[in-house]
């Protein structure tokens, strides 16, 4: 059974940083496309990155290019968002999900609840 558990969101200053973790069980990381998808108040949901089963490609939106990375730890069966200089416009609860399938997309079939990050001075 898949479970998807996100971890690490809080509340940062604008430029702060935080580190989001998305625990998988059920399933190797490597083995399934993992997505980090955010859900601002009053806004659709949105792909912020993806992280590929096949080759491991990586995937960004054009709003967090530069400022966010992901990344996987085959050890410790997680995906994580490293986010860096961040900006109100960020605030949202941020996603993870996985799919078997290589790449990532509105559609993927296993979803995480949630965590909340909110940029705020």
């Amino acid at each position: 059974q898949v479970h998807l558990v996100e971890s690490g969101g809080g509340l940062v200053q604008p430029g702060g940083s935080l580190r989001l973790s998305c625990a998988a069980s059920g399933f190797t990381v490597g083995d399934y496309a993992v997505g980090w998808f955010r859900q601002a108040p009053g806004k659709k949901r949105e792909e912020v990155s993806c992280i590929s089963s096949s080759d491991g490609d990586t995937d960004y939106a054009n709003s967090v290019k530069g400022r966010f990375t992901i990344s996987r730890d085959y050890a410790k069966n997680t995906v994580y968002l490293q986010m860096h200089n961040l900006k109100f416009e960020d605030t949202a609860v941020y996603y993870c999900a996985a799919d078997p399938l290589p790449s990532c997309g509105p559609g993927m079939d296993y979803w995480g609840k949630g965590t909340l990050v909110t940029v705020s001075s």
